[in-house]
């Protein structure tokens, strides 16, 4: 989601649309706002103490988040608007939306309702509630793909009036193949031999699935396979996940085959994706899927679970492969597929590639622009 936001509000501001984006301070030391770019900003607000907090912890802080935003609106001016990313921002954004009577747009990237359904119930209980209040009072609504809209409006009775598709974007500058000798030049530097690579990046929490990841590489029985597990602990459960892992690992007797790689910059992570020979996203459920567009724009092909934006994102058999299973066996089979016909794979990886020209953040912002002045020109929802 971060990704999202500073990706977002930088294609945005160049396509001539100013974006502050407001966040909490989490260190006493952090300037009170930071000029990433002309045109976009960030705005960190005293709300609660200066230190990280779980989400658990968040929802007690929205109204001194409210309130030092609105102090903020008053001191620099009136905003347009408040476009709100994740529940907890919603929440933030709902009060605003009254308090100062400016339009609300609402981007959720996860559902409680849809990560309860796929067995991952790690969120406050009042989670559920809180998005069905913003649902039925933001003014817009921002999904994915079809599967995401689909989910506001049976889940939560969404008015599929106020819900847009609009994807996100790849930064095809940074995400992008290399020559075969640029690849292996890299592989040598991130101390890969020349055997098959798998790779699974992302937040190391159990909606992720890297532990499925993990099995299916046991079940591959390729000894000369590397699993690359990038990324760090995500979430209260991060930490005894993270444990989990390796503890998975062990009971396995693959200790010698997974690495573990701690979170990278967008810069070194391309260098993964590259160096893959397939990419693996496991996840229980995906609003989207950024982890397999990266690696599409790279020209890795994705094997991913057949959930949510996944769907839309990866053409089954054409530039990647679906499962609709958590059975690793299942896993494993396009896996080795793949890694037994690399001329297909790379024709995979070609498709996969050129499929992704279809996402850019420039294409996102100026569909945002046009939504944003629409919304401008209405009436405002009111509270059901």
């Amino acid at each position: 989601m971060s990704v999202y936001v500073r990706a977002l509000a930088s294609a945005l501001a160049r396509a001539g649309v100013e974006c502050d984006v407001f966040v909490r301070r989490e260190s006493a030391g952090t300037a009170d706002v930071i000029e990433v770019e002309p045109g976009f900003r960030v705005v960190h607000l005293d709300a609660g103490p200066a230190r990280p907090l779980t989400k658990h912890e968040l929802y007690d802080l929205v109204d001194p988040m409210v309130e030092a935003t609105i102090a903020i609106a008053e001191r620099d001016g009136a905003y347009d608007l408040f476009h709100a990313n994740y529940w907890l921002s919603g929440a933030v954004g709902h009060r605003l939306k009254h308090a100062l009577d400016k339009p609300l747009v609402a981007t959720f990237h996860t559902l409680a309702r849809v990560k309860a359904d796929a067995g991952i119930d790690d969120d406050p209980e009042l989670r559920s509630h809180v998005e069905h209040e913003i649902v039925a009072c933001a003014d817009l609504m921002l999904a994915s793909t079809p599967a995401e809209r689909n989910q506001l409006a049976q889940l939560y009775r969404a008015d599929v009036g106020r819900i847009e598709i609009v994807p996100p974007g790849v930064d095809h500058e940074l995400f992008h193949p290399v020559a075969p000798s640029a690849r292996v030049a890299e592989r040598t530097e991130l101390g890969l031999d020349s055997g098959p690579v798998l790779l699974f990046a992302g937040r190391i929490q159990p909606l992720k699935g890297a532990d499925l990841a993990v099995r299916a590489l046991g079940e591959l029985d390729r000894a000369d396979a590397t699993l690359l597990i990038v990324g760090g602990p995500s979430g209260p459960d991060g930490a005894t996940e993270l444990e989990k892992l390796h503890a998975l690992v062990d009971e396995l007797g693959l200790g010698h085959q997974v690495r573990f790689v701690p979170p990278q910059d967008h810069a070194a992570l391309a260098r993964y994706y590259r160096a893959a020979d397939v990419a693996l996203v496991p996840s229980h459920s995906e609003s989207f899927g950024l982890v397999a567009l990266e690696a599409a724009a790279c020209g890795t092909p994705v094997v991913a679970a057949a959930v949510g934006g996944l769907c839309s994102l990866v053409d089954d058999g054409v530039t990647g492969y679906l499962v609709d299973s958590r059975d690793p066996v299942d896993y494993a089979a396009p896996i080795a597929m793949l890694l037994a016909d690399p001329r297909a794979a790379g024709a995979m990886g070609a498709r996969a590639e050129a499929a992704s020209r279809r996402y850019g953040w420039s294409m996102t912002a100026a569909r945002l622009r046009r939504l944003y002045s629409d919304l401008l020109a209405t009436e405002p929802v009111s509270c059901r």
